[in-house]
């Protein structure tokens, strides 16, 4: 299983970026999308996540009606569209994955263990 994550940059306050989490080697039919971020000197912060399932998606109360996270079954690829970004949403991006069938919370917002990670993209605002 690989995680290629892209679509990171540098953005003035209020502009956008979509980045992109594309899989590879997924061996199960139905999985859950984590996307986290961090800053030197804090802890890891999750954002949001989605479940293949059902298709639903949960966020962090910091980026709520800014981020959406979409999926592309066609390109295996898993978006994270953020809008009217501020400069404290500057970090290193990571999306996650696991199988579906690993998860026993009834939302992907319970699940604190994911078992496939990207490599990262960093989100700079500006102000």
């Amino acid at each position: 299983v690989q995680l290629v994550e892209s679509g990171g940059g540098l953005v003035q306050a209020g502009g956008s970026l979509r980045l992109s989490c594309a899989h590879s080697g997924f061996t199960f039919e139905h999985y859950a999308i984590g996307w986290f971020r961090t800053v030197p000197g804090k802890e890891r912060e999750w954002v949001g996540c989605f479940k293949s399932e059902d298709g639903t998606t949960y966020f962090a109360n910091s980026v709520k009606g800014r981020f959406t996270i979409s999926p592309d079954s066609a390109k295996n690829t898993v978006y994270l569209q953020t809008d009217s970004l501020r400069p404290e949403d500057t970090a290193v991006y990571y999306c996650a994955a696991i199988d579906e069938q690993n998860v026993v919370t009834m939302t992907c917002r319970g699940i604190l263990v994911y078992d496939y990670w990207s490599q990262g993209t960093q989100v700079t605002v500006s102000s």
